[in-house]
């Protein structure tokens, strides 16, 4: 039987977020925040839980005050990391995140061997190929935290234009979490309406850029990136795998063989359930959309090969 205790590694404006949207949505019977900064993680769990008073139910939520209350997790939400600042690119981030990834998931292995991981941490992909290697477990239980968030970006640039429909709309992203994304837009529509059956050429043009932007964005403005989508994003998946939804999710994900890639990490539609990626859609892509994902990989394949010298992966 699902104990429904998750961590969330990293207490910063995403893990905490992360937290508070799972605490009102009355998701998970546990949440622990674990950061290196012990007080802050208690505060805020202090703080979220006293929220949850007024959620449909009270969640328990700690702050760690040791690395064994990472124990007995049935998902590990990894946001640790040093977050993305203006005119960062994420590949500025890569050797510095991969070692804090390391230290963590060294934990996680030790506390709970049986947990899924969703990986948050930049450059998305490529933290999660790293994740991999590092527990070598079913490739199924390690799943990157990416599509639920650009697809959402993208719902949104739709909306922008369309100015309704906002609830029917079904975006899809997949690719890398980076400036190789690719906004599919024969995948996506509104109310089950092909999406060139209501907006322009034009306007197609400019939502696909917009949403490869989206992060961008919000860095420009706020000079760190975004919390409240991404908060949004984790808490879809862990509910989806928490109660077994079996919903269509793109995910980063270790890919074997297929989209004719292997050994490799990237966005592409998976099914979330109770073993976490309960299966891997592989969609019918024309010559130019094969084009655009091979780009888009190779990309996450130079970041990995770094790591690969620096790290021994």
């Amino acid at each position: 039987m699902s104990n429904r205790k998750i961590a969330i590694v990293g207490a910063g404006a995403v893990g905490a977020t992360t937290a508070y949207t799972l605490g009102m949505m009355g998701t998970c019977d546990e949440i622990v925040l674990y950061d290196i900064a012990k007080d802050v993680a208690i505060g805020k769990a202090i703080d979220i839980e006293q929220s949850t008073i007024y959620a449909k139910k009270i969640t328990k939520i700690t702050g760690a005050t040791d690395e064994s209350d990472l124990s007995d997790c049935e998902i590990v939400v990894i946001t640790a990391g040093v977050p993305r600042k203006d005119g960062m690119t994420r590949e500025d981030l890569l050797l510095i995140n991969a070692k804090i990834i390391k230290d963590v998931v060294e934990k996680v292995v030790k506390y709970s061997p049986d947990a899924k991981i969703i990986c948050v941490a930049n450059p998305l992909d490529v933290m999660t190929y790293v994740i991999h290697k590092l527990t070598k477990w079913n490739p199924n239980r390690i799943i990157g935290m990416a599509g639920a968030l650009d697809s959402s970006r993208m719902a949104y640039q739709i909306n922008q234009k369309l100015k309704f429909g906002s609830t029917n709309i079904k975006a899809m992203v997949i690719g890398d979490h980076g400036e190789n994304m690719i906004p599919c837009t024969n995948l996506s529509n509104v109310g089950g309406i092909a999406l060139d059956q209501l907006i322009s050429k034009e306007d197609m043009e400019d939502i696909i850029q917009r949403t490869k932007n989206g992060g961008a964005q919000i860095v420009k403005h706020l000079g760190t990136s975004a919390y409240y989508a991404p908060a949004r994003a984790i808490a879809v998946m862990v509910e989806a795998i928490l109660d077994d939804n079996h919903i269509i999710v793109p995910s980063s994900v270790l890919l074997q063989n297929q989209y004719g890639n292997d050994d490799v990490t990237a966005g592409v539609p998976v099914v979330l359930g109770k073993n976490g990626i309960e299966k891997i859609i592989e969609i019918e892509m024309n010559e130019e959309l094969q084009n655009k994902f091979n780009d888009s990989v190779k990309s996450i394949q130079s970041g990995i090969n770094i790591l690969k010298e620096s790290l021994k992966l």
